[in-house]
C-alpha cells in the first residue's frame, strides 16, 4: 500500500525477490495541473508496467474494497506513504501489517519526517519498520537503520537515499517475518521526541530574522519540494519566489538591515543577523527555475531591494 515515488522504490525491490504479491493498494486517480488532467499515482503506474493488480479505494471502509481485498488473501501487508488504515484492514493478513517510516521511531512521527529532519539541521535519520496499531507511527518496531545526513543533503537527496535504505529493509523485515524469526520492541515513551506534521504553504515562507543557519536549513529541508519561499521588493513591486539552493557566509561585521537583498557580482545575498544568505538558484513568480547569475543577466536590483521579513 503506498502512493508516491517513496513507495514506488520499495515494490520493485520486493519485485527481486521471491516474495508473491497479489495486490497493490494505491490512491484514486486525480485531477492535477493547470490543464486538470487526470494523473495516476507513481506506484499505480510502476504496477501495471508489472502486470500487477491495482485497487484505488475511495473509502478504506468501504465493503466492496473489503471483500475484494478478502479475496486476494493476502497472509502481510506493507504500508509505505499511504493513509491511517482501518482496524478491519491492518488486521486482515495472517501475519499483520507492517509500515516503512523515513525516520528512526519514535523521533519524527507524522508526514514529513524527511523534510523536517534536514529543517531542524540533523546530522543523521534513518528508516524504521513496525507493526501497525490504532495510532499514527506508533506500533511496536521490528528493524531500523540509520542514515547520515551530509552538509550537502537537501529533501530530494535525502529522500533518494532513505529510500534505498528504505527498501532493503522492507525486504529484510519480510525475510523475518516469512522465518518467524521477528523480534519486536515497543517505542520509548520516556524521551522527548520531535513531531513531524504535514508542511504547508505558510510553513515554507522564509523569516529572515531567524539565523542565517536556520534559514539555510529551512531552505534546504523543503528543496525541491514543498519549497522555501519569500517576498523580494524590488523597484517598488512584490515578487512572490522561491529558493532551492542556498549557501550561508557569516559574519558578525557587517551592518545591513535585515533582509537586504544585494547584487556581490553574479550573486545574490540576503542580509541576515550573522551574516549572508547566498541565494544559488531560485524562482520568481512566471518565471522559469534558474541561477542567480542567470538572473542577474537580465533582473536589476534597486538600491532598496529586500526580502520582506515573513
Amino acid at each position: 500500500m503506498g502512493t508516491p515515488a517513496f513507495a514506488v522504490g520499495v515494490l520493485a525491490r520486493l519485485l527481486q525477490t521471491d516474495v508473491s504479491i497479489v495486490g497493490v493498494i494505491t490512491a484514486p486517480d486525480k485531477a492535477a495541473g493547470r490543464g486538470k488532467k487526470i494523473q495516476q499515482s507513481a506506484v499505480k503506474e510502476f504496477a501495471l508496467k508489472h502486470n500487477l493488480k491495482v485497487l484505488q479505494p475511495e473509502n478504506l471502509k468501504d465493503q466492496n474494497f473489503i471483500t475484494e481485498l478478502k479475496h486476494l488473501k493476502p497472509n502481510l501487508q506493507i504500508v509505505v506513504a499511504f493513509r491511517m488504515l482501518p482496524k478491519i484492514v491492518w488486521q486482515l493478513p495472517k501475519y499483520g501489517t507492517f509500515n516503512l517510516h523515513a525516520s528512526l521511531l519514535p523521533d519524527y512521527r507524522g508526514a514529513a519526517p524527511i523534510n523536517w529532519a534536514l529543517i531542524n539541521g540533523d546530522t543523521k535519520t534513518g528508516v524504521t519498520t513496525f507493526f501497525i496499531d490504532e495510532n499514527i507511527d506508533t506500533g511496536t518496531i521490528i528493524l531500523k537503520k540509520e542514515v547520515a545526513i551530509s552538509p550537502q543533503d537537501n529533501a530530494g537527496s535525502l529522500h533518494d537515499k532513505l529510500k534505498e535504505t528504505g527498501s532493503q529493509l522492507v525486504v529484510d523485515t519480510v525475510c523475518q517475518i516469512a522465518k518467524e524469526t521477528v523480534k519486536t520492541y515497543i517505542q520509548e515513551k520516556s524521551i522527548k521526541h520531535r513531531p513531524a506534521p504535514k508542511i504547508h504553504k505558510q510553513d515554507c515562507r522564509i523569516d529572515w530574522s531567524k539565523s542565517g543557519l536556520e534559514i539555510h536549513n529551512h531552505i534546504r529541508g523543503l528543496s525541491p519540494y514543498p519549497t522555501a519561499w519569500t517576498v523580494i521588493k524590488n523597484n517598488g513591486n512584490q515578487i512572490s519566489t522561491k529558493i532551492f539552493e542556498s549557501k550561508f557566509i557569516a559574519s558578525s561585521q557587517h551592518q545591513q538591515k535585515i533582509g537586504t537583498l544585494q547584487q556581490e557580482k553574479k550573486q545574490l545575498r540576503v542580509a541576515v543577523k550573522d551574516g549572508f544568505i547566498y541565494l544559488i538558484e531560485l524562482q520568481l513568480a512566471t518565471k522559469k527555475r534558474m541561477s542567480a547569475s542567470a538572473l542577474l543577466n537580465g533582473f536589476i536590483i534597486s538600491k532598496d531591494a529586500h526580502c520582506v521579513l515573513g
